[in-house]
């Protein structure tokens, strides 16, 4: 067989996926034998799928190349996440609502005349934020990467959590976490474990502000510094299954840099609890 472009005589041909015509290995690629199907050689293969086409004999297939519609760049939730994200909330908040049998805290949350239910509700959805912003935050920068990732209620930190509910001293709330599927390199890794303690970081800071900026430094915002605080500042460990090991391994600054943040916000908003 000859090559259609220079007419050499070829013993292994190479066919053109495009315009099926077989070439030497001088010229298979589309360029070199101006392929008159170019325009289709140029469409990135990210946003191409194979799509079987039917020939003369229905044994017969050829593959061509057909666009794809953009990838969804939106956080979306399914049916199954939505379920699993309303029962970590309840345990959450029943956590949350635990640490008012606390006398520094009941202090916060009481007037003379019982209970400030307002200042309660507020408390419990900083605190139920505090958490869930942090898992949010993860999902998004993971779907942002075109990874599979939806949060999920996991057995041991359910039960974990559902105990913390007791009028215990020492709380554990991790009902769940994000679970991400999919191919992700330490540097993709390491930018999505960042996020969720980068998130919690910037809400304690914002916190802060406000209680500096008000003249009556309402103390419920300081504790939801200090609880926001503490997570990111608990999550940046640099061990196991925690975040702050993952951003270890992909940038050490960056970890430096988090983790000095999350301790100095800590100790600022530590007196309050």
């Amino acid at each position: 067989m000859k090559c259609q472009k220079c007419q050499k005589e070829i013993f292994l041909p190479f066919k053109c996926p495009y315009c099926e015509n077989y070439f030497c290995s001088e010229h298979r690629l589309p360029e070199n034998h101006q392929c008159p199907r170019m325009d289709l050689a140029r469409i990135p293969k990210e946003e191409t799928q194979p799509v079987a086409t039917q020939k003369q004999k229905p044994y017969e297939y050829t593959i061509t190349y057909a666009p794809l519609e953009p990838k969804m760049r939106g956080i979306h939730f399914s049916r199954t996440e939505i379920k699993h994200l309303t029962a970590a909330s309840l345990l959450v908040i029943g956590v949350g609502l635990s640490w008012v049998g606390f006398s520094k805290f009941s202090n916060i949350l009481q007037t003379r005349h019982g209970y400030d239910y307002v200042m309660l509700a507020l408390f419990a959805t900083i605190f139920t934020a505090s958490f869930f912003i942090h898992e949010i935050a993860h999902k998004m920068a993971a779907q942002r990467k075109g990874l599979w990732a939806e949060f999920r209620l996991t057995l041991m930190g359910a039960i974990l959590t559902m105990l913390s509910i007791l009028p215990l001293f020492f709380k554990i709330i991790s009902p769940g976490a994000v679970m991400i599927a999919g191919f992700a390199d330490r540097e993709n890794i390491g930018k999505i474990s960042i996020a969720g303690p980068a998130t919690n970081i910037a809400l304690s800071t914002i916190l802060l502000a406000f209680v500096f900026l008000l003249p009556q430094r309402p103390p419920i915002l300081m504790l939801g510094a200090a609880f926001n605080a503490w997570i990111a500042l608990f999550n940046l460990i640099p061990f196991g299954i925690l975040d702050g090991f993952k951003i270890f391994l992909w940038n050490k600054k960056i970890w430096v840099l988090a983790f000095t943040a999350s301790l100095a916000l800590t100790l600022i908003s530590y007196p309050v609890i």
